[in-house]
């Protein structure tokens, strides 16, 4: 399966050791394929292809201006792509393979498209622990860029389910491989190694905390412009969002008439909630943050609040997508001024 002609279309596979062969015939063929990391699912290409990697800005409406991270098997093969220092190696060896993704310098003689960088001299690369991705990764012997595999700024995916929903069509995906939902359910932590001071870029599924146990204090970096001063993903700042309006950090008694609400913890009110933790366990609210968004984002609901979560270890992460998500992006309004609603699945009118 090499010819670029003859890809499959949007063939969805469980995740087999014969299934993730063809996947990564599909990615050295210059194919998209959507598979599962521990984080999110991500929408991945061979990242020194720049037509491959232009594609995936195609297929999820992204602004070019934000940088993919690449996907390399191991610290090794991400030494032929970026110039490892010494605050790079601790962090690989006490995190890697695992939910931290590093920026660094592009080595001179590496073979990235600049596409997948934007063009940058920095790159944002990790290694993914999920088995299906690393068995990807060994099987097509090239780096991949992967960012999730959704539409740009909508919901990221957890399962396989969410990218068929986004995607129903396939619209130029190639393969799907399902591989369970991830385990962590945020995306990776990015932190930028390229300066004398590492530097926070996104909170994520390695807490900050246990960054800072390794390399000391890590600086907070800034919320680009949504038009451009990327440095690395999920920095816009309108990102991780459904269809329609959330709020955050609203209390139980402070909902409004026509929300949902995601809840955490216990104690909490059950009509017409979700509950992010029941035991008001952060990795499990972590785990469960995209799924239950998506759920609510459906017709008939109005708006997403959602309570107050503890801005410590992954609350840090949730809070970060939340905030985001909450962000201003012009909902999208009927005659009579009431919100329309996306329908992921495509069958029911709205």
């Amino acid at each position: 399966m090499t010819d670029a002609n003859a890809l499959p279309n949007f063939e969805v596979f469980e995740a087999t050791p014969d299934a993730i062969r063809q996947a990564a015939a599909v990615i050295r063929a210059g194919g998209l394929v959507a598979f599962p990391t521990e984080t999110v699912y991500g929408l991945g290409a061979d990242a020194t292809n720049g037509e491959a990697v232009a594609r995936i800005f195609e297929v999820k409406d992204r602004p070019t201006f934000n940088p993919l991270i690449v996907h390399v098997a191991d610290e090794t093969q991400a030494g032929q792509l970026v110039d490892f220092n010494e605050t790079a190696q601790k962090l690989a060896f006490a995190f890697w393979p695992g939910a931290l993704t590093l920026v660094l310098k592009r080595r001179d003689d590496s073979p990235l498209s600049l596409v997948a960088t934007a063009g940058l001299d920095t790159v944002a690369v990790r290694v993914p622990a999920h088995p299906t991705a690393q068995a990807l990764l060994a099987a097509a012997g090239v780096p991949i860029a992967a960012p999730s595999a959704n539409r740009s700024g909508y919901i990221s995916p957890t399962q396989a389910i969410h990218v068929l929903m986004q995607f129903k069509d396939g619209q130029g995906i190639n393969v799907v491989l399902d591989g369970g939902a991830c385990a962590i359910g945020v995306e990776s932590t990015i932190i930028d190694v390229s300066g004398d001071t590492p530097t926070l870029l996104r909170p994520g599924g390695v807490p900050v905390e246990d960054i800072e146990a390794v390399i000391g204090p890590v600086a907070i970096g800034h919320t680009p412009s949504d038009d451009g001063d990327i440095k690395a993903p999920g920095q816009l700042k309108s990102h991780y969002a459904p269809s329609i309006p959330i709020r955050i950090n609203v209390k139980p008694e402070e909902r409004q008439r026509g929300e949902s609400m995601l809840t955490f913890g216990p104690d909490m009110p059950r009509r017409g909630t979700l509950n992010l933790s029941k035991k008001g366990d952060l990795r499990e609210a972590a785990a469960n943050l995209f799924t239950m968004m998506r759920a609510l984002d459906m017709p008939g609901i109005r708006g997403i609040a959602v309570v107050p979560i503890p801005n410590e270890g992954l609350g840090r992460a949730i809070n970060d997508r939340l905030q985001r998500a909450a962000a201003p992006k012009g909902v999208e309004t009927d005659a009579d001024g009431e919100p329309k609603y996306f329908d992921p699945i495509g069958i029911i009118e709205i």
